[in-house]
């Protein structure tokens, strides 16, 4: 292809663009072209409903402003773009959902007896007759969780609806296109309700229930068009009809019972409760699926299945057997002895249960839960089961990232990086898949968020998380510790912690990076100034955040196994290395949102909590106080140390300890995203390779030697005699500590965005380790990009590809050089 090829645009970061919630979408597009070093000049958008941009001079193709009429609720319309020399593309649609309060004319329907939390899922029903049904739109959304079928087909295909938010603020609903499913005729829209996280049990140390709301309810409203243009509304109200459903229990920790023996009987008119209408609305990202089916790998004693991948979902069965034979599944996530290892799951029984119909007739019966979902690889079946498989469930995000290398383990390892990913991106960016918690931790995410915006197209999913966050701490004073916030055994209330609470002013920079998306930082910032003048505040004159109490670096090593706070690292370095970072990338953000005097401000104050941290924790000669691995790699990847000689003497200090240490691990949260970065800048490459693929534990390759499928959330989380961790944390799929990723793609293999977007990357691969080759591969906004490298008789060969409308630096050994789009090779002394 030589001549330039549009994509069809799309619209803000959906992927589909039906039900949106803004009226004036931004749109993006991308370009193929074999022309090498293209670069867009002009373009021209045009609208369905004739609106033209013109020719517009303009190299612009990321997030370009919607170019006509602010689209009104329910509204459709197509749109098309040409570049110079091009042809149009394709036609895009999007529509908006509903836009307005006042659009909302569902009641919310309950059932009229409320049962227990984490009791049964109740059926809710409407039978209406149509004439000729031509368009239909279904705007839908609960308190609980729901699915929905009409004339007894599915509505859509998601999967624990609508998920789980500040429901307090925000309440997501979903629109579907159900035409196809109407008749003329008589037709009945039915419904499954479940307490999910709404009504049922969530978090630790036993949970809470009822934490949103005492009583379930459906909020649904089907707006039909017929052939003569008559619009009917099918809404949510006390003319539905409700009945217990076969599903006779469901929490999202303990698991399902559904008895294929009960038919729904006893039906009775819902009930009508308040709600808030100003709180709907539309998600900006997409909805959890069932993205992939996995087969046993083996069987082994007792029913044990296993799957050989540790996963977030649920199992689907097939059995047959005699009315009332159950069918008892149980999950987890490694063996121990032989045997199931529980214990981990701590609260959370993680238990299936299915009674059988027994229907001679049609003896065959294929069942899968539908409001609950596990972590787990291994799984015992108890019962008449034909077949099984696990039915893998996470958001449904586009993979941008990839990474390969000439080492087994570091291939294993980043495969074990995007599996945690995919088990914790359940909704909202969550702890871990498995036990009674499952929450937003808000610093899991922080330290996480450049691999998770590299691997997956995650800024529809994180925006829509960072609005509850802002939404959390306009009503809390603070940024929680996870978002959604809700009280949890000791942690009664909210508090300010370092780290975690920096969420606020880094996730969303590390997404502008990522997306080039201008806007999320305007729409973050009260949130951003929010956080970092609460820390100054409590900081003080000194400037040194050595007060409260902190996480400091959670799970260093060398912490207890019941005490994981009790990190080496001084707690107070840590807040106040983070309160100067955050400072100063809010100087940055103010200046680019036009801001001037805001980031004056804080460009003042982050200079003056860096010298207040100079001051404080850094001696003359450039040693930080304690000596930890993780104190070094915060001052040197923050930039915290004044002069050349004295941040030489830390560098090099640092990588005295990790050489002490035997290149193993001696980080926590704080500092295991930093280390290799701070190794690698202060000219110890060869350390920061050997402490990545150090294989004795503490270490990122020990788990991998363990057999692990996921990233586990302690370093032994699996001694090596193969018992569990005695911790009570010991998840094994956990992605923080995963952010080594990040690294891989950056230094191992070498492509790193120089300009938010990738508009210009930087593509410097650093071999080392004895790798023979590296290779990574994303696809940014503009197109795919590429960095491999390979070193064959004494010769480094690197080949960049570049995306059009882009452009890369490329550093080699010996020299840099700038080059635009298409294929490049580049071939040097190794």
């Amino acid at each position: 292809m030589t001549s330039p090829h549009v994509r069809p645009p799309t619209f803000e970061h959906h992927r589909e663009p039906l039900g949106i919630g803004e009226a004036t979408p931004r749109l993006s597009w991308v370009v193929d072209t074999g022309l090498p070093g293209w670069r867009q000049q002009s373009y021209e958008i045009e609208l369905s409903d004739g609106t033209t941009t013109g020719v517009v001079e303009s190299s612009q193709s990321v997030l370009v402003a919607w170019p006509g009429a602010p689209l009104g609720s329910r509204e459709r319309r197509g749109a098309r773009v040409r570049v110079q020399d091009s042809d149009w593309s394709p036609w895009s649609w999007v529509e908006t959902g509903l836009l307005r309060p006042s659009d909302w004319r569902a009641a919310a329907a309950s059932p009229p007896r409320p049962a227990p939390p984490d009791g049964p899922a109740f059926l809710l029903r409407r039978a209406f007759t149509l004439t000729d049904p031509v368009a239909a739109r279904l705007y839908v959304t609960a308190f609980g969780l729901y699915e929905l079928e009409i004339n007894g087909s599915r509505v859509g295909d998601a999967a624990l609806t609508p998920g789980w938010s500040s429901y307090e603020h925000r309440l997501r609903y979903r629109t579907h296109d159900v035409t196809a499913l109407l008749r003329a005729g008589s037709n009945t829209v039915e419904a499954l309700l479940a307490d999910g996280w709404y009504r049922g049990r969530i978090g630790f140390g036993g949970g809470r229930t009822e934490v949103y709301g005492t009583r379930t309810a459906l909020i649904a409203q089907l707006e039909i068009t017929e052939a003569d243009g008559t619009l009917v509304t099918i809404g949510t109200d006390r003319t539905w009809q409700c009945a217990p459903s076969p599903v006779t229990a469901t929490g999202l920790y303990d698991g399902e019972t559904h008895d294929a023996r009960r038919e729904p009987t006893g039906w009775l008119p819902a009930d009508e409760l308040p709600y808030d209408p100003s709180v709907l609305v539309a998600p900006a990202g997409p909805p959890v699926r069932n993205t992939e089916v996995l087969e046993p790998v083996q069987v082994l004693d007792g029913g044990i299945v296993d799957f050989g991948q540790n996963i977030s979902g649920r199992l689907r069965i097939t059995a047959r057997g005699t009315a009332g034979r159950t069918v008892t599944l149980r999950h987890a996530e490694v063996l121990e002895n032989g045997a199931l290892a529980v214990r981990p799951l701590r609260h959370a029984k993680a238990t299936d249960t299915y009674i059988l119909r027994g229907d001679p007739a049609d003896p065959v019966e294929e069942w899968e839960p539908r409001f609950t979902v596990h972590g787990f690889r291994y799984a015992r079946l108890d019962g008449p089961v034909d077949e099984v498989r696990a039915a893998v469930y996470h958001t449904d995000l586009r993979r941008t990232g990839w990474f390969s290398c000439s080492d087994p383990l570091l291939d294993r390892l980043h495969e074990n990086v995007v599996w945690s990913m995919r088990g914790n991106f359940v909704d909202l960016p969550t702890d871990c898949p498995q036990r009674d918690e499952r929450l937003g931790w808000t610093g899991d995410i922080q330290v996480f968020g450049p691999t998770a915006a590299y691997l997956y197209d995650c800024a529809g999913m994180l925006g829509d998380w960072l609005a509850d966050l802002a939404a959390e701490q306009r009503s809390l004073g603070t940024v929680p510790l996870y978002v959604p916030w809700l009280e949890l055994g000791a942690i009664t209330a909210p508090r300010p912690a370092a780290v975690w609470g920096d969420v606020a002013v880094m996730l969303p920079w590390t997404l502008y990076q990522s997306s080039g998306d201008l806007e999320l930082l305007r729409r973050q910032y009260p949130s951003m100034t929010a956080w970092v003048d609460q820390v100054a505040g409590r900081a003080g004159e000194t400037l040194l955040w050595d007060r409260d109490q902190q996480l400091g670096d959670w799970l260093d090593p060398a912490a207890p196994p019941e005490r994981p706070h009790e990190a080496l690292t001084d707690p107070g370095l840590v807040a106040t290395a983070y309160f100067a970072r955050s400072a100063r990338l809010l100087a940055r953000i103010a200046g680019l949102l036009g801001r001037t005097e805001d980031s004056r401000t804080y460009e003042r104050l982050a200079a003056g909590v860096r010298a207040a941290f100079d001051g404080a924790y850094v001696s003359p000669e450039g040693k930080l106080l304690g000596e930890t691995q993780t104190g070094y790699a915060l001052a040197l990847c923050f930039d915290l140390i004044d002069g050349a000689e004295r941040r030489a003497h830390a560098g090099a200090r640092l990588a005295e300890l990790v050489r002490a240490g035997g290149h193993r691990i001696g980080t926590g949260f704080a500092g295991t995203p930093l280390i290799c970065d701070a190794l690698t800048d202060a000219g110890y490459l060869d350390d920061a390779y050997r402490l990545l693929l150090q294989t004795a534990p503490p270490s990122w390759l020990y788990a991998v030697t363990m057999g692990a499928t996921t990233i586990w959330e302690r370093w032994d989380s699996l001694l090596p005699d193969g018992s569990v961790n005695a911790g009570e944390m010991t998840s094994f799929n956990h992605y923080a500590l995963g952010a080594v990723a990040d690294w891989m793609h950056r230094v191992v293999a070498g492509l790193a965005p120089l300009e938010p977007g990738y508009r210009r990357f930087l593509a410097h691969p650093r071999p080392g380790g004895g790798l023979t080759h590296a290779r990574t591969a994303h696809l940014t906004p503009y197109g795919r990009a590429e960095v491999g490298w390979e070193i064959a008789d004494g010769l480094l060969v690197v080949r960049v590809l570049v995306p059009p409308n882009t452009t890369a630096e490329v550093r080699l050994p010996s020299r840099s050089v700038e080059v635009g789009s298409g294929r490049h090779e580049f071939r040097c002394e190794s």
